[in-house]
């Protein structure tokens, strides 16, 4: 459970994560990191679901930019299709939202590679409020980041899974 966002807002690109850690109804963890940037390839991703299934999707989202010269539409399709045939992989449970200077998308394990509209992506349990604040605060002459921070600001009072805890990420 965790709530990440990400803002495209005046060229910039912010992706936001709470840092809760939850097992049940127990907080195990308040200072995660759920958000990682490739600075080689200029992309931010944030995860949402387990670590592990999240950071084992990093990797490969990584590899598959190397494989693709930095490609991130190319590489994303790449990992969903990965990730909906592999049998390893198939059990994986995470969702990514993932942008670089040009593209966002959400990449989930049924294969799907979602280009949403606008320029907020949320994810994770609370990441409709994220979304529907980001969406609201991105009109405003708040930057990217600041929109970003507000949003999971704005999640964490609603959602029990996520914390004010934020780890910011930003090309």
């Amino acid at each position: 459970m965790t709530t990440i966002v990400l803002v495209r807002k005046n060229k910039d690109v912010v992706v936001a994560g709470d840092g809760q850690v939850s097992m049940g109804n127990t907080v195990v963890k308040s200072t995660a990191s759920k958000v990682r940037k490739i600075d080689k390839r200029d992309v931010v991703a944030g995860f949402a679901g387990s670590t592990a299934d999240a950071l084992t999707l990093f990797e490969r989202l990584e590899g598959k930019l190397e494989k693709h010269a930095g490609n991130l539409s190319r590489a994303a399709v790449e990992l969903a299709k990965d990730w909906r045939t592999d049998k390893y992989l198939r059990r994986l449970e995470a969702l990514m939202a993932v942008g670089d200077k040009n593209n966002s998308y959400i990449i989930s394990g049924t294969g799907d590679v979602l280009e949403p509209e606008g320029d907020v992506i949320g994810i994770g349990s609370g990441g409709n409020y994220a979304l529907a604040a980001g969406k609201v605060l991105i009109e405003s002459n708040m930057s990217a980041e600041d929109v970003a921070k507000k949003a999971i600001a704005v999640a964490a009072d609603i959602c029990v899974f996520t914390n004010n805890n934020v780890k910011i990420e930003k090309i």
